[in-house]
C-alpha cells in the first residue's frame, strides 16, 4: 500500500511514529474529450493573454489575489521553507472526544495508520487505550502543503485518521435559501411518514448498496468494444517551426509600425517667381 505521509504523532509523552495510507479509492470513470470532428484529445494549454503565447511551468509563480486583479507574489522559496516547518514537527493528539460529538457534514478524507519503524508497541497502546475509552483523538496535521483537522479512531483493528473541516469551511445551514421555517402538518401524515420510516428500517449492510451507473457505463463501454464501436486518435500533424516563426515576426512587425503621418507639400521658391512675372 502506498505511503502518502510519514511522521510522528504523539499523545502526552508518547511518540508513534507513522505512515499514513490512503483508505478510500475512486472509482469514477474518467471520460477524456475527443475533438467531434477527428475524434483526436482536446489539448489544454498553459496560456499568457498579454504576452499571446504559451508558457512553460517553470515561468509560472504563485500569487494571491487579494482585490480585482491585484496579487501578492509569492517565492516559492518561501512556501517550501513554510511547508517545511510545519511539516518537521511532530502531530499532536490535542483533545480525546466522542465521535457521536462531531456531526458527518465535518468528514473530509480517510487515511489509515500504520506504524513505522520502532512504532509497534506505542501504536499497539493508542488503539487499545481508544478501544477501551470509546473515545477518539482530535490532531492537526499538514497534508499537500494544507493544515489539516483531524480525528484519530479505531477502524476493525487498524488506527485510522480523517480529515475534517475546520468550523469555517462549513457553510452556515441558515443561509440556504427557501428553507421554511416551520410547516403544518397533520397528525395522520407524521403518522403515516413515521410508520414508513420504520417499515424501511434495518440494520445497515454497506455491501448491500452498489453503483448502478458506473456498472451501466462498463457495460456500456464494453458492449460498444466489443461491436467495434471504437476510435484511434491520429497522430497531429508536425507543424513547421518556419511557419510559426514568421507568423510571430510579422505580428511584431505590424506592432511596431505607428499610425502613418501625413505628408504636406511645400511650395518651392521658383514657383512662386513664375506667378509673380
Amino acid at each position: 500500500m502506498h505511503t502518502m505521509w510519514k511522521g510522528t504523532i504523539s499523545f502526552g509523552l508518547v511518540n508513534i511514529p507513522i505512515k499514513l495510507h490512503a483508505a478510500t479509492e475512486n472509482k469514477d470513470i474518467k471520460l477524456r474529450q475527443l475533438h467531434e470532428e477527428c475524434h483526436s484529445p482536446v489539448e489544454y494549454k498553459k496560456r499568457c493573454p498579454v504576452c499571446d503565447r504559451e508558457i512553460e511551468p517553470q515561468e509560472i509563480v504563485k500569487a494571491y489575489e487579494y482585490a480585482k486583479n491585484k496579487f501578492v507574489v509569492l517565492d516559492q522559496e518561501d512556501l517550501d521553507n513554510l511547508k517545511k516547518e510545519q511539516e518537521d514537527k511532530a502531530v499532536e493528539i490535542l483533545d480525546f472526544v466522542k465521535l457521536e460529538e462531531i456531526d458527518p457534514i465535518y468528514f473530509e478524507k480517510s487515511y489509515y495508520m500504520s506504524p513505522n519503524e520502532g512504532g509497534t508497541k506505542a501504536y499497539g497502546l493508542l488503539r487499545q487505550a481508544l478501544a477501551d475509552t470509546g473515545k477518539i483523538g482530535i490532531a492537526k496535521i499538514i497534508i499537500r502543503s494544507k493544515e489539516q483537522l483531524a480525528i484519530v479512531r479505531v477502524y476493525e483493528n487498524t488506527l485510522i485518521m480523517e480529515t475534517i473541516h475546520f468550523p469555517d469551511e462549513v457553510l452556515n445551514a441558515e443561509e440556504v435559501p427557501n428553507v421554511p421555517e416551520q410547516t403544518d402538518l397533520s397528525k395522520k401524515e407524521l403518522s403515516t411518514a413515521v410508520t414508513l420510516i420504520d417499515q424501511l428500517t434495518e440494520s445497515f449492510d454497506v455491501d448491500k448498496y452498489k453503483d448502478d451507473y458506473r456498472t451501466a457505463l462498463l457495460d456500456l463501454i464494453e458492449a460498444k468494444r466489443n461491436n467495434e464501436e471504437v476510435t484511434t486518435a491520429k497522430d497531429p500533424e508536425k507543424t513547421d517551426n518556419v511557419t510559426d516563426l514568421m507568423e510571430a515576426l510579422e505580428r511584431s512587425l505590424e506592432k511596431t509600425k505607428g499610425p502613418k503621418k501625413k505628408t504636406t507639400k511645400r511650395k518651392t521658391s521658383t514657383a512662386k517667381t513664375k506667378k509673380t512675372s
